[in-house]
């Protein structure tokens, strides 16, 4: 198996360790491997690739695709970054709650994402890239973004100064998106089940 199941956050989130065999001139690692996530509980079919780079300090989030739902498989390619996940899933028992992670391309870990999180992240190296699976085409009416520094969530990112896109300066708070009627997409009871 590629892949080996490390931890569970926030009633979704996944955490994997990738196989990966190294040598004197490098290494070789399947990143990906269908069998694998569906026996470890990730049941969904991934139809479109991302791939970011970014430079140190940069932040980027809390963005989420509500329509269609999205899910992400995410793993670091280059640098390291520290990847935060926020459950925006209302009456989910972890709503508003947050969890984050170091995922670097030395310890090569992976995430699965499930459709009703906030994802965001920022760099802690020179440069990082991101590569990530998703689970539905990207659709520009149907994304959002919560705000990075929303104190009822509360995050504690490492970095103090981060760099911001205008977009990512502006996102709603969670208790707007919570009582805004796209929130309904995400309601806990509706897709908790879904990719599992």
């Amino acid at each position: 198996m590629a892949l080996e199941l490390i931890g569970e956050e926030l009633n979704g989130l996944k955490i994997f360790d990738t196989k990966v065999f190294r040598d004197s001139r490098g290494f070789f690692m399947e990143s990906f491997r269908d069998s694998d996530l569906q026996e470890l509980g990730v049941n969904t079919k991934f139809i479109q690739d991302n791939h970011s780079r970014s430079v140190k300090d940069v932040l980027r989030g809390m963005h989420f695709q509500f329509d269609p739902p999205q899910g992400k498989l995410i793993r670091v390619t280059a640098g390291k970054a520290y990847i935060v996940e926020v459950d925006i899933r209302p009456g989910s028992p972890t709503f508003g709650k947050w969890f984050g992670i170091e995922i670097s391309s030395e310890n090569m870990r992976q995430i699965w994402v499930p459709p009703g999180f906030a994802n965001g992240f920022c760099c802690l190296s020179d440069i990082v890239e991101l590569q990530y699976k998703c689970t539905a085409y990207w659709n520009k009416p149907g994304e959002g973004s919560i705000s990075w520094n929303d104190p009822d969530i509360g995050i504690k990112w490492p970095i103090d100064n981060p760099l911001l896109s205008e977009k990512d300066n502006s996102g709603i708070s969670l208790k707007e998106w919570e009582t805004s009627g796209r929130s309904t997409a995400f309601r806990y009871d509706k897709i908790k089940n879904l990719y599992t």
